[in-house]
C-alpha cells in the first residue's frame, strides 16, 4: 500500500473539550473540526496547544466534552481500535536506540495486532512504503542511535505512518529539521491527503502548508479560518506580541508574514 492513498478519510471532531491538570483547567471548551485537511494549531507557548492535542490521541481525558474520529467517540472505544485510526508525532516520543529503524517503524504495526516484526506481506509493505514516504528507507539497517535528531523524527512519522491511519496528530512535526527537510515533510503531510492536526511555531509553515488555521491563547480557542483570514496585523499583534506585515511569498503565491518586535514600530 502506497501511504499516500491507503487510508480513507475521517472526519474530526473536539466538541467543547476542557481539560483539568493538577486542579488546574488548561483547556476551556475548545472546539475544532477538521476532515480531510491540514488543520494548523498555533499560539502562544503554554496556550495549551499539546494538551488540546493529548486529548485527540488519548493520553489526557477530557474533564467535559468530547473527542470523535468518524462520529466515534475516541474515548468510547478499545485503545487498540483508537489507535488504528490516529497516529500520533509527539515531542516526547520515545526514541528506541536500542533498535534498528526498520524494527522501530515496524512498532506502528503494533495496532494490527503486531510487535516488533512485520510478519505478513501488508505489514512488510506497510513498513516499507512508511520508510520510503519519509526518505528512510536507506537506513532501514541502521540503529536509531546512530541518526541525527532530524533523521530520528522522519523515523517517528514513518512509524505513525506504518499505522496507516485516518488521523495523523502532529505536535511541532518541524523541530530539529533543517529548511530543506521541514519543507519536504509538511509537503509529504498534504500529499497524504487525510485528516491532519498539527501545531507549529513557525507561522510561516502553517500559512504555507496548513488549509485552516486555528489559533489557541489561554486555553481557549480564539479564531479559525483560512491562513489569509486568520494571520490578521491585528491578531498577531494581540496574540504574539508582534507587528506583521501581510505579504505574498513571490515563489509560491502563498500568504507570508514579515516580523518585528512590537517596540520598533
Amino acid at each position: 500500500m502506497n501511504p499516500e492513498t491507503s487510508a480513507a478519510t475521517v472526519p474530526l471532531h473536539v466538541e467543547a473539550v476542557s481539560v483539568d491538570i493538577a486542579g488546574h483547567r488548561i483547556l476551556r471548551e475548545a472546539s475544532l473540526s477538521a476532515d480531510g485537511d491540514v488543520l494548523g494549531l498555533v499560539g502562544p507557548n503554554g496556550s495549551g496547544k499539546s494538551t488540546l492535542l493529548r486529548t485527540v490521541y488519548r493520553m489526557l481525558h477530557p474533564a467535559s466534552g468530547r473527542v470523535t474520529a468518524g462520529g466515534r467517540d475516541v474515548w468510547g472505544i478499545p485503545a487498540r481500535e483508537a489507535a488504528r485510526i490516529t497516529a500520533a508525532l509527539v515531542q516526547d516520543a520515545p526514541s528506541d536506540l536500542e533498535l534498528t529503524v526498520a524494527e522501530c517503524v515496524a512498532t506502528g504495526r503494533v495496532p494490527h495486532g503486531r510487535l516488533l516484526s512485520a510478519d505478513t506481506v501488508a505489514d512488510r509493505a506497510a513498513v516499507q512504503n512508511a520508510m520510503k514516504a519519509v526518505g528512510v528507507e536507506a537506513y532501514a539497517d541502521r540503529g536509531v542511535a546512530t541518526l541525527s535528531g532530524g533523521e530520528r523524527q522522519r523515523v517517528q512519522l514513518a512509524r505513525a505512518l506504518a499505522q496507516e491511519p485516518s488521523i495523523l496528530v502532529l505536535d511541532e512535526p518541524t523541530n530539529h529539521l533543517d529548511v530543506q527537510h521541514q519543507l519536504e515533510l509538511l509537503s509529504l503531510v498534504r500529499r497524504l491527503r487525510r485528516t491532519t492536526l498539527v501545531t507549529l511555531h513557525d507561522l510561516n509553515l502553517a500559512a504555507a502548508y496548513c488549509d485552516r488555521i486555528v489559533v489557541i491563547e489561554h486555553g481557549a480557542v480564539i479564531a479559525a479560518g483560512t491562513p489569509e483570514n486568520v494571520f490578521t496585523s491585528t491578531l498577531l499583534l494581540e496574540v504574539f506580541g508582534v507587528h506583521a506585515a501581510v505579504l505574498s511569498n513571490p515563489l509560491t503565491g502563498r500568504l507570508q508574514l514579515a516580523f518585528t518586535e512590537r517596540n520598533n514600530l
